[in-house]
């Protein structure tokens, strides 16, 4: 399974998100600090999910930071992402 696939399926079973994408962006940091020659080292993600409403932008992010704790511990140099619930969604998704 590659990183991403983990990404995405950890996300999946933890928050059940209404919209997910996960997007491997390590080709736009080939040569700086922590990119790989094969990838997949740096990932935008984009998640809507119910468990993410009344929860602060902070909250949000420490939450998927642990449940991607493996892989930011270990492939994952770099994690962006867009924190989202379903109603500040709208027709974004």
């Amino acid at each position: 399974m590659t990183v991403a696939e983990r990404i995405r399926h950890k996300l999946t079973e933890a928050l059940q998100p209404v919209h997910l994408e996960v997007r491997d962006d390590s080709h736009l940091h080939a040569g700086h600090a922590g990119a790989r020659p094969e990838g997949e080292t740096h990932f935008f993600l984009y998640v809507v999910a119910d468990a993410f409403t009344g929860k602060s932008r902070v909250q949000r992010q420490r939450l998927v930071n642990e449940i991607l704790a493996e892989e930011l511990a270990g492939p994952v140099h770099a994690l962006s992402m867009r924190t989202l619930s379903p109603g500040e969604a709208g027709g974004a998704v």
